[in-house]
């Protein structure tokens, strides 16, 4: 488990445990590869999007899964007006959530008073 400040350098240090974490756990690529495009879009939406002071990221493995949970303790802003731009595959952004479920085998998302919880569950 890790937390730390929700700021965009947040990010990058995050993609390192991950990596860290596979390797120490002797993760397939493609695990590897799926956990840091899973904790850069969920800890990129508390940076950009929660407006929490923090982040924390826990990571747990089995022989079969590794699960990512990402909890922040914002709270969720609807848009006020909708996306101007495509939502499609060209886009430069608002594909966070759809790349999680593309790499998980499982996904979810819980919003309460104290924030907002994602766990990813990633195949090994």
């Amino acid at each position: 488990m890790a937390t730390l400040p929700a700021c965009p350098r947040a990010v990058s240090r995050l993609r390192r445990l991950t990596a860290a974490v596979a390797l120490r756990h002797r993760l397939p690529a493609a695990a590897e590869e799926a956990l840091a495009v899973i904790v850069s879009e969920l800890a990129t939406n508390v940076v950009l999007h929660s407006g929490s002071p923090d982040l924390t990221v826990t990571l747990k493995a089995d022989r079969h899964s590794l699960s990512l949970e990402v909890r922040d303790r914002g709270r969720w802003r609807d848009r006020s007006a909708p996306r101007c731009e495509a939502t499609d595959m060209d886009a430069e952004f608002g594909r966070g959530l759809a790349l999680v479920d593309a790499y998980a085998v499982h996904s979810s998302v819980r919003r309460d008073a104290g924030g907002t919880l994602v766990r990813a569950v990633v195949a090994l």
